[in-house]
């Protein structure tokens, strides 16, 4: 294997928004859509408690990674990324390819 020629440092801060169960798996419905609402979220992670996608949501809101917002004359709320949650994309990405690679098929 080559040696990574970037210094890996320390990922505690990514590991800390992306190690838990539902947040890469939200994350990653912001690939394809700009603005989700929290109604279509729940939908789309099929399973995700209400309290919990509140929970989640909120955590990537404190920390810069999505942006809420009303739209005018609506009372649902919308998510979007901003820059800092753009970046993380990437990561997504290489996360759905690692495990479409690695993913154990059903005997």
């Amino acid at each position: 294997m080559d040696a990574i020629k970037t210094p890996v440092g320390c990922v505690k801060a990514a590991t800390e928004i992306l190690g838990d169960k539902w947040t890469p798996l939200l994350l990653r419905f912001f690939l394809n859509e700009h603005k989700v609402r929290f109604c279509q979220l729940q939908d789309l992670a099929d399973g995700i408690n209400p309290r919990t996608l509140s929970a989640r949501l909120d955590r990537l809101e404190q920390e810069g990674i999505i942006a809420k917002t009303t739209p005018t004359g609506s009372s649902r709320c919308e998510y979007s990324l901003t820059e800092k949650g753009k970046d993380l994309l990437p990561i997504i990405v290489d996360m759905g390819l690692w495990s479409n690679k690695y993913k154990k098929v059903s005997a």
